[in-house]
């Protein structure tokens, strides 16, 4: 078969023939692969940067996808095998899988599952969000960023502010159901509009990080309300200074949420009602679907706020 293969963590994957998979357990599959998304995740996996990468090459990348299973079902899944989804065929545990409705649009499940997935797990499993709470979405621009506005929104949030770098994005995110947008480059002059926010799902971490926490501490105004970070994604840094005021002066909780956090079965369990809630439209991402044989010159292409989908 035909496959993405990383060689090289310095190089882009180039599409090539990879050996046929074959499932080995009672509870794997071979199945077709229809669509797999190009995640961040997957890109530094690719890069063996990320903290769950092995090292190993040659390696397939792509952590989950769309498929065709040997009884004619269409699943979503969620790779368990070092073979990724960015091939032809792949191996599928099914009990990291859920049926897709025939009339599912399967590339926009392929993009938008595993970007919707850290915020609506973050929100059901991290914290408990309270209907009518507010929710700040820091990096509320890029695909993770404005699928959690959605499902903050969906899942009970009263009030949802969106802070993010592109402003044309940023001019959208009323649409998806954001209450309130601010520029990330003009949040130190705004500060005030974030103050009373119950959680903050981070995506960038590092510098904006440190200088909202610093706000909070300085500003907020019932040092009693408490508040969640959920730290997601560090497109500003691996790294932070937590000041010391913000630990001090109200009771702030800050937590992860990602592989390792979050067990397995907790990812499992919520795949059946997000894939409904993007297959009926209540989540909505940007998607462009791209041959799988064209991987090497996509990969370094910018996303420019779409999310790019192989299709073997």
């Amino acid at each position: 078969m035909n496959a993405a293969v990383v060689t090289d963590f310095t190089k882009p994957p180039v599409y090539q023939h990879f050996p046929q998979p074959a499932a080995s357990t009672d509870n794997e599959v071979v199945v077709d692969v229809i669509a797999a998304g190009l995640h961040p995740l997957v890109r530094s996996r690719a890069a063996g940067t990320h903290y769950t990468s092995t090292g190993d090459l040659p390696l397939v990348p792509g952590i989950d996808g769309v498929g065709r299973a040997p009884d004619g079902t269409l699943r979503y899944f969620v790779v368990a095998t070092d073979l990724g989804a960015m091939a032809e065929q792949t191996v599928v545990d099914l009990r990291r899988s859920v049926v897709l409705p025939d009339d599912a649009d399967l590339v926009a499940i392929a993009a938008a599952m595993n970007p919707a997935m850290s915020s609506w797990v973050a929100l059901r499993r991290r914290t408990t969000l309270q209907p009518g709470q507010t929710v700040v979405v820091l990096g509320a621009t890029g695909s993770a960023g404005r699928l959690a506005v959605q499902a903050a929104k969906h899942l009970g949030a009263g009030v949802v502010i969106g802070v993010g770098r592109d402003k044309r994005q940023l001019g959208a995110l009323p649409d998806l159901g954001a209450d309130d947008v601010i520029a990330l480059d003009e949040l130190a002059a705004n500060f005030g509009r974030v103050l009373g926010a119950d959680i903050v799902i981070d995506y960038v971490w590092g510098r904006p990080a440190t200088e909202l926490m610093a706000g909070f501490a300085r500003g907020r105004h019932d040092r009693a309300q408490p508040l969640t970070w959920i730290q997601i994604g560090s497109m500003a840094g691996t790294s932070a200074d937590i000041p010391s005021a913000a630990l001090r002066s109200m009771p702030l909780q800050i937590v992860g949420s990602g592989i390792g956090s979050v067990p397995v079965a907790d990812f499992v369990a919520e795949l059946p009602e997000l894939a409904i809630a993007i297959s009926n439209g209540t989540l909505r991402t940007q998607a462009r679907a791209v041959p799988l044989a064209e991987v090497e010159q996509a990969w370094q292409q910018p996303e420019n706020g779409q999310r790019v989908v192989f299709t073997p």
